[in-house]
């Protein structure tokens, strides 16, 4: 290992950044979580107030003359009417289904007032669901998108493509640091065109992100991709946004770098409470007119303990 490695894996804190080992290592731990249609009794999923996970679909095996026993809604009408004789349609389960998953590292989510980023939240909640997906035999793909770009890596049912996966949200992670300038920031809707182009039918779609620069067009797309597929909203936010203290004044850094907000000026105070309330009220809409799931996650406590709690826990692992 050379010096800089050295220095740099020294001052490592996986509260502020993430690197792939420890990504990997939430492989165990996943396992106790569910992604499958039948939810545990505990699940926000499993509630009357949130749509439930589809299960996977079926591909047409053969057509066949009718036997008895054979279950009548599988009778095709028009090749029994053709031939004379009852015929049925055979159908199997897929043997898995596909999964993205959007992974948001814009520089927007480096920020956490308590014990950690956004955008670790978002990298470890995502590797959670990555390796639990694989675990249950589907298909695992993934977007990593952060201010300047995107990250593709398409379905694919193998260990390997969900290393890659989360050997792009490291990378991505790795690069947000606090002297970093972004000319232009982002945006989820770019993330979500890209899901549009790859994730046609029956996807289960999941989305790790502040929501950070949402507009018309981001409804528009998410709408579009919830017609066909299941799409989950897990909504990173700071309870700092949630209400500032008066005269609340605060400095951040990512341990080298600092800088102070002010937000004891009342016009930088409201700017921001305004921008927090007006996202949280666009995506409660989007949750009651679509029926999105939306589970919430904070920067308090870590990602394991809280998926552990909105989607429940299968049991025991060994």
């Amino acid at each position: 290992m050379t010096k800089t490695a050295q220095t740099t894996a020294s001052h490592h804190d996986p509260r502020v950044h993430v690197d792939l080992r420890q990504l990997l290592r939430l492989a165990g731990p996943a396992r106790r979580l569910s992604l499958l249609p039948r939810q545990p009794a505990q699940s926000v999923l499993n509630g009357r107030h949130a749509s439930k996970l589809r299960g996977r679909g079926l591909n047409f095996e053969e057509l066949r003359n009718y036997f008895a026993g054979d279950d009548i809604r599988t009778i095709d009408w028009k090749v029994t009417a053709r031939t004379g004789e009852p015929h049925v349609r055979v159908y199997t389960e897929e043997r898995d289904r596909p999964a993205l998953l959007l992974v948001d590292q814009r520089m927007s989510m480096f920020f956490g007032s308590r014990v950690y980023m956004k955008s670790v939240i978002a990298a470890e909640a995502a590797a959670l669901a990555a390796h639990r997906l694989l675990a249950q035999g589907d298909r695992v793909g993934g977007l990593v998108f952060g201010d300047d770009a995107i990250a593709e890596h398409r379905p694919v049912r193998s260990t390997a493509a969900v290393h890659r996966i989360l050997a792009s949200v490291a990378d991505a992670n790795t690069r947000l640091h606090a002297a970093r300038a972004v000319p232009e920031p982002g945006s989820l809707s770019a993330a979500l065109k890209s899901a549009g182009r790859i994730a046609k039918t029956n996807y289960l779609i999941l989305v790790f992100s502040d929501f950070d620069g949402i507009d018309d067009q981001t409804e528009r797309l998410l709408r579009s991709l919830a017609q066909h597929n299941d799409v989950l909203l897990f909504s990173v936010a700071d309870p700092l946004a949630d209400a500032l203290p008066e005269g609340f004044r605060i400095a951040i850094s990512d341990g080298e770098l600092q800088a102070e907000i002010n937000a004891a000026d009342g016009t930088v105070r409201e700017r921001i409470e305004t921008v927090t309330r007006g996202r949280l009220a666009k995506l409660d809409h989007w949750t009651r007119k679509y029926g999105l799931p939306f589970l919430p996650l904070t920067t308090t406590k870590p990602a394991l303990e809280q998926l552990s709690l909105l989607l429940g826990q299968t049991g025991r692992t060994r």
